[in-house]
């Protein structure tokens, strides 16, 4: 016997977006079934990771400030995702756009004035979109994949930031501890809702999404991106520019992440410390195929990782499960869709082989 997998001519929509729903409902169930084996209760600690959040208003506000990074990283990385090309090392860009906006932040320290908060903004974009064009014109000039440069500079990133805030953007107030001075009112984000902690950046995410949905669906731009990803061939014939797109797309993904990193330095953060790289930019890129690389789709795949993020600190306070906890059923529910994309652009086929003997 041998198994094929034989592509289906037209996989059906509702499997295709129902998928992302049975892997998160597999990622609960198997995961009960892994944490019961490891001793704890595998039922009670799959209700306070996915919901508890949901089932108690104190933590909505949490689900806000969690989702705003991550929907706002996984949709630039969905356009790029769509064009196929792959960039990995949105972590990267995202620690620098937040370094860019401290630089800004800390040149300023003595000024106040409205201008300055977005000033923060522009530079974390152009520190992202500076990050990503290292592996976009080696990519494009020299055809190096971007997946391997894009993930090297992430690492390169974290040294950068450990560099500066250990040393020269070190707070001579801050008793030793390597962090940068705390920033001022007009260069930290205002709370939009008064006495919760949600602040400016949930509003842009959803404002994000929401261009990036028109750009995609009503643009040149977007159908450029979808047949340069989706028919290669197609897309010279029409003449559009394959280097320009990828170029574009690897742009618009590294400022995308570094307004992310911005938002969060100016925000949750209030100044740059070594604990800034929170792994969003990797959890973006399950968030970007959870929400089928589409724009409206990520806003509600970003809600579903918040959840698991605070679901699991709950957790840990109540059952005393582990912090890898939660990249437990973070890495499931990405191996669960993975699996579940195979089975619906593909079907299994179990064909008997026949074996001949011969003898001289």
């Amino acid at each position: 016997m041998a198994l094929l997998l034989e592509k289906r001519p037209n996989p059906s929509r509702a499997m295709v977006y129902l998928t992302p729903v049975v892997a998160v409902v597999l990622t609960m169930v198997v995961g009960a079934v892994i944490f019961s084996f490891m001793g704890f209760n595998g039922i009670v600690a799959v209700n306070e990771i996915f919901f508890t959040p949901l089932l108690n208003p104190l933590k909505w506000q949490d689900l806000a400030v969690k989702s705003a990074p991550l929907i706002i990283i996984a949709v630039g990385l969905s356009i790029g995702y769509r064009a196929n090309v792959w960039n990995i090392g949105a972590e990267g860009q995202y620690i620098v756009g937040g370094l860019s906006a401290t630089a800004v932040a800390l040149a300023t320290a003595d000024m106040t004035g409205w201008w300055i908060l977005p000033l923060m903004g522009l530079a974390g974009m152009a520190g992202g979109m500076a990050w990503a064009f290292v592996p976009a014109i080696l990519r494009v000039r020299l055809n190096v994949n971007e997946i391997l440069t894009s993930l090297m500079l992430a690492y390169v990133a974290v040294e950068l930031l450990n560099y500066l805030v250990f040393g020269p953007w070190k707070s001579p107030t801050s008793f030793g501890q390597p962090q940068t001075i705390a920033f001022s009112a007009d260069q930290s984000l205002p709370y939009i809702i008064p006495g919760t902690i949600v602040q400016l950046g949930a509003p842009i995410a959803l404002l994000v999404a929401l261009i990036a949905w028109l750009l995609m669906s009503r643009s040149i731009f977007g159908f450029e991106v979808r047949t340069v990803g989706s028919a290669p061939q197609a897309a010279r014939h029409a003449g559009f520019s394959t280097g320009r797109t990828i170029l574009f797309a690897l742009l618009i993904g590294g400022g995308l992440a570094g307004l992310a990193g911005m938002l969060e330095v100016a925000g949750p953060f209030g100044r740059m410390v070594p604990q800034f790289p929170t792994g969003y930019g990797f959890t973006a890129i399950i968030v970007a195929f959870l929400g089928r690389l589409h724009p409206i789709g990520i806003v509600f795949a970003g809600l579903v990782l918040a959840i698991t993020f605070v679901g699991g600190e709950v957790a840990q306070t109540t059952i005393q499960l582990p912090n890898a906890a939660v990249g437990i059923f973070q890495a499931m529910m990405l191996f669960f869709l993975l699996a579940g994309d195979v089975l619906t652009r593909y079907r299994i086929r179990f064909t008997r082989t026949s074996s001949s003997a011969g003898g001289t």
